[in-house]
């Protein structure tokens, strides 16, 4: 719990960025780590509140204990609060870049907007335990002689091979790109989180005993079939790819893309690739000396936006059709629950010109290609005000408005009927398993993240990955000794 006053004498600071005028020269990480004592600092802040919302059903979706690794790093065992972040979360330094940090939004000290600062300290602690040669193999002692197919290399399919190896089982996990990471590596751009970070855990499980295969895509390259015949266990953690349908009229235009491609090629640019990709081909998109339209106002829009800056755009407007939230939430009608409230990602503050409650309308364009975008204002139930349209000049536009559930052109078309698929209220799709035991309507495959629950966050999928790993080894061995 840190200090008991803690929170009375210490502020509250977060790790610094890097000037926006530099930081979109480069894709590197931008932001600037504390010092240990600095950390330190921070984690004392953590107060003796009783109940710690900041983890469980309000908080932390994996439970990290963090009050306790708080209170460990406030009595300098750095070790001991390493150990016991990784023994709810298989990788901290994915999170500590990339959550959104519902924990701190859950934070008791949040009611009065300065929460302890728990993402600065998890990424803190991850960092550090590469830095002291913590994160090492942790083979299992025995094997078990059962065998396991991971289908999917994301932060789900990474957390499950990776307890299942350390379970004993001889894990294999079939991956579409030429690399694993999912959209980790394919869809964060590197300003958020550096690869090398998926490299090292890679090295880590691959010497725990699990095999990847790249450039296996399931249900095309080799059937379900085999693989349930191969396996004693298949486990489906294909993510969720299908962009959402716009419904916008001119989206064939030379110059409208859809966000995925275009930060797929860019990630693998970066890693001096081929950018052809598997999942998300296209033409080569480059934003230089362009007008970029964004439509959409989540972090795939903002992500679209951060590239565009450092790939030379003009100018880069995002268009969002909610209303513009408030500055700041009614603490007492939301805490401890995630807020809308007016939120300013590190790639809108670079320069983007944001645009709330804007319709798009349609792409607009002279031969085929994208000349501008007509939009027009809407009222609070999305429905266009009469007379307010008007077109924002635009030589590349991109749509990112979410996911609707997995590719068919790979297990879903392989299985057909055989794997029930569900529908939810937006038309999304998923594959039908439930939180307790993971498994699917097909005898022996389990499902797990994205593909099972929708479009959510890299920590949900960790979880869910753990979860289904703990329920494919008591299926497997009749009992199990992973956490779920």
């Amino acid at each position: 719990m840190g200090k008991v006053t803690g929170f009375l004498e210490i502020d509250r600071q977060v790790a610094k960025y890097q000037p926006a005028s530099d930081r979109i020269r480069h894709f590197r990480e931008f932001s600037i780590a504390m010092s240990d004592q600095e950390v330190v600092k921070q984690a004392t802040r953590c107060m003796d509140c009783g109940v710690p919302f900041c983890h469980g059903p309000t908080g932390c979706p994996i439970h990290n204990q963090i009050p306790d690794w708080n209170d460990l790093l406030f009595n300098d065992n750095w070790e001991e609060a390493i150990s016991n972040l990784h023994s709810t979360n298989n990788f901290p330094e994915f999170t500590g870049r990339i959550c959104p940090a519902p924990c701190e939004e859950a934070c008791t000290l949040n009611l009065e907007d300065v929460p302890v600062a728990i993402k600065t300290v998890e990424q803190a602690l991850a960092d550090k335990a590469h830095d002291m040669g913590y994160v090492v193999p942790q083979p299992a002692e025995q094997q078990t002689g059962k065998k396991v197919a991971i289908i999917g290399s994301g932060p789900a399919g990474m957390a499950a091979a990776q307890q299942l190896g350390r379970a004993g089982h001889e894990v294999h996990v079939y991956e579409r790109e030429s690399n694993a990471g999912g959209l980790l590596r394919y869809g964060i751009p590197d300003f958020k989180m550096e690869k090398h970070h998926i490299d090292r855990r890679i090295v880590q499980m691959e010497g725990e005993g699990v095999t990847f295969h790249y450039n296996v895509h399931v249900g095309v390259d080799v059937t379900i079939d085999s693989l349930s015949s191969d396996h004693d266990a298949v486990l489906y953690c294909g993510g969720s790819e299908k962009p959402r349908d716009a419904g916008i009229p001119g989206v064939d235009l030379l110059g409208v893309h859809d966000a995925m491609p275009y930060l797929v090629q860019q990630n693998k640019r970066v890693e001096r690739k081929d950018i052809n990709s598997v999942g998300w081909p296209s033409e080569p998109i480059r934003a230089n000396a362009k007008h970029v339209v964004v439509v959409g106002g989540g972090d795939t829009a903002s992500d679209c936006v951060g590239t565009a800056f450092r790939q030379g755009a003009v100018k880069v407007t995002q268009l969002d059709i909610r209303p513009q939230p408030p500055v700041r939430e009614d603490k007492l009608a939301v805490w401890p629950y995630w807020a809308t409230k007016m939120r300013t990602s590190s790639s809108q503050a670079e320069g983007a010109v944001r645009e709330f409650q804007v319709g798009t309308l349609a792409f607009v364009g002279e031969n085929g290609v994208l000349t501008g975008v007509k939009c027009c204002q809407v009222d609070e139930k999305r429905r266009p005000i009469a007379d307010s349209e008007f077109i924002i000049k635009a030589d590349l536009a991109f749509i990112a408005i979410g996911f609707r559930g997995p590719m068919e052109n790979g297990v879903l078309k392989d299985l057909g009927e055989r794997l029930v698929i569900g529908v939810d209220a937006r038309g999304s799709t998923f594959v039908e398993a439930n939180d307790d035991d993971y498994q699917t309507s097909l005898d022996g495959m389990w499902a797990a993240g994205d593909v099972r629950r929708g479009q959510s966050l890299v920590v949900w999928a960790i979880r869910e990955g753990r979860q289904a790993a703990h329920a494919i080894d008591k299926a497997l061995m009749g009992t199990t000794t992973l956490p779920r």
